[in-house]
């Protein structure tokens, strides 16, 4: 690319509530360091001594100072982290689309890990794992108690390597082991499907490097099997985010090329940059461009077909990009619920072979200038998620709900007092939490095998029937419960 700042390759693997993935930049690091406080490193110093020399028992001298960093980096806000040799590792993995494990999606419940569904052709689904089964331990290790990241961790492993998993399977009244290969695992981050004539529906679950290619091939499908196609409803619901240029290259899909898509601004020069919908800021060195690729091939469809584009609690990062430029220059209608509100860019630096730093380094901004740090995106049309209202919503965390998060103004971060209205807002919400989680019991009860929510892009999907109203112009069924957080949380 021409320009200073170049997009990385990378985002970030872990989240809260599936929404914690991040927008990167590659920038250089700065000529010029402020002098370092000498007393205060002289007391880090002590204390590596007399935890060295004083400590019960001996301790490693690497895993001090690693802990040191990390520590020193976690404490500036929910994104910023620092990477390990392990952690560098999957999260580069996660980058790709490409991991190394056994090939399901996979959810809690109970405690334990519940198999969502076997992604096709994986070791999982050739050794006859189902939706709904339960995995009680991991080779020798009981699943219960632990995180859905710490199981992750347990599952995946290096290729060609075994892992056993202990599988109840409640239907069928029976528990049973598995043992499983671990392979090379290629996730899809793009699904489609005609809904009916004229309309269709296509989902992206995360930005990943082969996202805007994939992308790019559904919709040329799309427009192939329903030549008359006069609506699509972009699907960004539970989207994490991602790669900074897949977001980039999908807005510029449905906008006209060189308008503002989004822009970022921070400390260095390099990070002070607005992104186009223009080839030089989605392409990377050398590769094709699947975006005018797609508008040659479909005459322009997408620059112009009717477009809704559906959103939740979960829409974060790089999903917040595409809805805000679309919204901002009205090329769709924005449905659901407000996103996540992840407004700040992380820079990725080497800090040898194999460790490395994610830090916040800006904040980035709809073309018409708005941050949405700890609001989120707005929708133009609130909808519920079910007829019977947001029933579990409430469980999502947001970007306003994390401790030492960035808030917009003259303070900068998320650590002064709670007003009395903040204070009551922020009580309104534990009640409401607390009411979604016994809500949530007890129908997990009445329908132990049963998803909750209906799965988006199905038959059931309610906020897809919406935005296939809207795009028809028949009325909407619009939530009477959802409103706008428009503070962000301050801790105390």
């Amino acid at each position: 690319m021409s320009h200073k700042l170049k997009i990385a390759g990378w985002i970030a693997v872990g989240a809260v509530a599936g929404a914690l993935t991040t927008v990167q930049l590659q920038a250089v690091a700065r000529n010029t360091l402020a002098p370092l406080p000498l007393e205060e490193l002289q007391q880090l110093a002590a204390v590596f001594g007399m935890v060295k020399s004083d400590y019960v028992e001996p301790v490693d001298e690497k895993k001090l100072i690693s802990e040191a960093i990390s520590g020193m980096v976690a404490s500036l806000d929910p994104h910023s982290q620092y990477f390990d040799k392990k952690s560098f590792k999957e999260f580069r993995e996660g980058t790709s689309g490409r991991f190394v494990g056994v090939g399901i999606e996979i959810t809690m419940e109970d405690g334990l890990v519940k198999v969502v569904s076997p992604i096709e052709d994986s070791p999982a689904y050739r050794a006859g794992l189902k939706s709904g089964d339960l995995i009680t331990k991991i080779d020798d290790t009981p699943v219960k108690g632990l995180t859905i990241n710490e199981a992750v961790k347990l599952m995946r492993g290096e290729p060609r390597t075994k892992v056993l998993l202990t599988i109840l399977r409640k239907d069928e009244d029976r528990t049973f082991p598995v043992t499983i290969t671990r392979e090379e695992i290629k996730t899809q981050s793009v699904k489609s499907r005609g809904i009916e004539p004229g309309y269709a529906w296509i989902r992206v679950s995360q930005f990943q490097e082969r996202t805007t290619e994939d992308f790019a091939r559904k919709l040329e499908e799309l427009a192939k099997a329903d030549p008359k196609l006069k609506g699509l409803v972009l699907d960004l619901r539970n989207d994490p985010g991602g790669l900074l240029d897949a977001a980039v290259a999908l807005s510029a899909v449905f906008l006209p090329e060189n308008v503002t898509v989004v822009s970022t601004n921070g400390q260095l020069a390099d990070s002070k940059f607005t992104y186009k919908a223009t080839p030089q800021h989605y392409l990377r060195r050398g590769g094709s461009d699947p975006v005018k690729r797609l508008t040659e091939a479909t005459n322009g469809l997408y620059k112009r077909i009717p477009l809704v584009v559906l959103v939740n609690e979960g829409s974060a990062s790089a999903s917040e990009i595409v809805a805000g430029a679309l919204q901002d220059h009205k090329r769709a209608t924005i449905m659901g619920s407000q996103t996540f509100g992840k407004g700040s860019v992380q820079t990725v630096r080497p800090l040898g072979p194999d460790t490395g730093l994610k830090l916040t380094t800006a904040r980035y901004y709809t073309p018409s200038g708005n941050s949405i740090q700890a609001k989120g995106i707005v929708p133009d049309v609130m909808v519920d998620e079910t007829p019977e209202g947001n029933l579990f919503a409430a469980l999502r965390t947001r970007e306003a709900d994390l401790q030492k998060h960035l808030v917009n103004g003259p303070e900068g971060k998320g650590d002064q007092p709670m007003t009395d209205a903040q204070r009551a807002a922020e009580q309104q919400r534990d009640q409401e939490r607390e009411a979604a989680r016994k809500r949530l019991e007890e129908e997990a009860k009445k329908n132990p095998n049963q998803r909750l929510v209906p799965e988006f892009g199905s038959e059931k999907d309610f906020q897809l029937q919406q935005a296939l109203n809207q795009l028809k112009g028949q009325p909407v069924v619009v939530s009477k419960t959802l409103s706008v957080r428009t503070e962000a949380k301050k801790d105390n």
